[in-house]
């Protein structure tokens, strides 16, 4: 893992603001640059150091062969391993967790033991209930105390998560499966009970062409890893010169799968303790310690804990920081670029507060915030947002919204799932059949006789 490369791209990168590799990911939307539209109108940020309410750290657990997902026995149990997800874990999680429940099922027992409520823990637990298992959940914290509670969130299932030069096609057919399932399970759960919603990302740039991706540093990324449809990035809308309020000529619209850290999690406790889980307060140093647990199967979703519980040196800490503003209620977008110092600037917000700036820092176990990252991030949001172009007088805020093309509905089944009569056909043809089947139903209705209407008693009378 290359650290030079982490710090250099970390901030945009991993916000996801089409940086780099995730900008070659992207493809356009619609025309050129050049076409002239009405201006967009986004609320403005207020970046100061007067708004500064809190500055966090997380720990991302990396492993450059990437995530392990496999069962193995321990004396007359079986470890369930589901770790070293980085910055995919809120991703990722859902496919995981069915592929967890997949090899619990082999097991033959009923009774499942959790270890770990980040994002990994909770999902697979979910998973696991959603197929008739109970499951108890052992924890050294909770939310909102968790790895998973520091992240940006968001469906971004590449960051920084695997090097391109060990991967292996077992381990690409996991991602792929976990991404898809993930995917679709996140979109089915957009509401503001969830905290999972779209949101408007802007790209600010002088340049709008996409990047090539890489940098060096070996790190896959979404052209490498993900099929097109599944690309965060794909659906880019170009703004031109006077179409966009920020301080740059270009500014390009991506739409966002976004998660509120808080939210979220305590809505899968909820979920988890409400169909029958429960949660215990639980320290494990060995893998010894898990034989005192009464559950057969145990699965293993301590992230950096596996370090030393089960050995596992491959994994290093990518050390994440975030620095929060006071909330802004009328902001409904994230946006990024460069200022014009050359520093990086980027802003998420959240219902508790305006999430500015990153950091991604390999092999640094520290927990402690580094006030320089904290003094460069802030600065670069207040000199980036302060050059915005403000609003005119009364006009609308733009909002966001759920992208404009719908997924096709065969995205939502698996396989097995779909009708094989249409498996192999073309869409265009399946489009066609569907509106000849319409017209058809159509002239059905007209053709059916319409029922007499009796006269109503206060009419009789």
């Amino acid at each position: 893992m290359n650290r030079r490369t982490f710090l250099g791209r970390g901030g945009l990168a991993l916000a996801g603001f089409g940086l780099g590799g995730c900008a070659a990911t992207s493809s356009r939307r619609g025309g050129s640059a050049t076409s002239r539209r009405a201006p967009i109108n986004l609320a403005p940020v207020r970046a100061s150091w007067d708004r500064v309410i809190r500055t966090t750290v997380g720990l991302r657990p990396h492993r450059d062969s990437g995530f392990v997902l496999r069962a193995e026995p321990l004396d007359a149990k079986t470890v369930i391993h589901n770790y070293g997800h980085a910055g995919a874990g809120m991703s990722l999680g859902w496919g995981c967790g069915v592929m967890v429940a997949e090899m619990a099922q082999d097991t033959g027992q009923r009774r499942v033991a959790v270890i770990g409520c980040g994002s990994p823990g909770l999902t697979a637990a979910r998973q696991l209930q959603r197929r008739g298992f109970d499951v108890a959940i052992y924890a050294m914290s909770v939310p909102p105390d968790t790895t998973s509670n520091m992240s940006l969130a968001g469906f971004t299932p590449t960051t920084a998560l695997v090097n391109n030069d060990r991967r292996t096609p077992a381990w690409d057919a996991q991602f792929l499966r976990a991404a898809e399932i993930s995917y679709r399970q996140l979109q089915l759960m957009v509401s503001q009970s969830y905290g999972v919603y779209w949101i408007d990302s802007y790209n600010a740039a002088d340049d709008p062409t996409p990047g090539q991706g890489g940098g060096g540093g070996g790190g896959a990324f979404d052209a490498d890893l993900l099929p097109e449809y599944l690309r965060p990035n794909r659906n880019r809308e170009i703004l031109g010169p006077g179409e966009h309020p920020f301080p740059t000529r270009y500014a390009v619209r991506t739409p966002a799968l976004s998660i509120e850290p808080s939210i979220y999690l305590d809505a899968l406790v909820r979920d988890f303790l409400m169909f029958g889980g429960k949660i215990i307060i639980r320290k494990f140093d060995t893998p010894r310690d898990l034989m005192s647990l009464t559950e057969p199967v145990i699965v293993n979703c301590t992230g950096l804990g596996s370090f030393t519980l089960f050995d596992d040196k491959e994994l290093v800490p990518i050390k994440g920081q975030l620095t929060v503003m006071v909330p802004q209620p009328e902001v409904h977008y994230r946006a990024g670029g460069r200022t014009p110092s050359g520093a990086n600037a980027t802003m998420n917000p959240r219902s508790d507060g305006i999430v500015v700036g990153n950091l991604q820092d390999p092999g640094n176990w520290s927990l402690e915030p580094d006030e320089g990252v904290r003094q460069r991030n802030v600065q670069a949001a207040i000199e980036f947002f302060g050059a915005m172009r403000a609003p005119s007088p009364g006009a609308r805020f733009t909002r966001s919204a759920p992208p404009s093309v719908a997924p096709a509905v065969e995205t939502f089944f698996d396989s097995e799932s779909r009708d094989p009569r249409h498996a192999t056909r073309d869409p265009q043809q399946r489009t066609k059949d569907t509106k000849t089947r319409k017209t058809r139903k159509t002239k059905d209705e007209r053709s059916r006789p319409r029922p007499v209407r009796r006269p109503s008693r206060s009419h009789a009378r």
